[in-house]
């Protein structure tokens, strides 16, 4: 019988390149999380041991799930399984205002719900929302929003 550390490298070896193979969709449904969180154009992604996730984009891009969601070219969180902590990078229109999600939490994968903490309120979604990965914009209404952005209005 091999001793445990080396059982342990081997294994360890043996899944890293499992885990470089495979899409950011399939990393998600491996953590409890549906695979529709991100968008279809993630150009790649890096998932440390210590549960940082980095997802790249070739550039800001738009969606929409209930309400309007904005993608920038960088998005950064920590994953657990059953969560997406201290999000970076997503922002979410309510009320013709955007704001930063923070968390995207699965309690219980039964209740068919999804938790958005978005800073000023707890949002739950249908998780039926985020079963496909989204296609992504980034055409004139991108701009018109960027530009809305920089004069003050959103």
């Amino acid at each position: 019988m091999a001793p445990f550390p080396v059982l342990l490298l081997w294994l360890l070896l043996v899944r890293l390149p499992l885990c470089h193979s495979t899409s950011i969709h399939d990393l998600l449904k491996s953590m409890g999380l549906p695979p529709g969180l991100f968008p279809k154009e993630v150009k790649s992604y890096s998932f440390s041991g210590s549960g940082l996730l980095q997802v790249y984009l070739d550039g800001p891009c738009l969606t929409r799930f209930d309400t309007m969601a904005l993608y920038e070219s960088e998005l950064r969180a920590n994953l657990t399984h059953g969560s997406l902590t201290g999000v970076q990078g997503l922002s979410q229109e309510e009320l013709f205002l955007w704001l930063p999600v923070k968390d995207i939490i699965v309690n219980d994968p039964t209740s068919g719900l999804i938790l958005f903490d978005i800073g000023l309120a707890h949002k739950q979604l249908s998780l039926s929302l985020f079963e496909d990965p989204p296609d992504c914009a980034t055409n004139s209404r991108l701009k018109e929003l960027r530009g809305r952005n920089e004069k003050g209005f959103v």
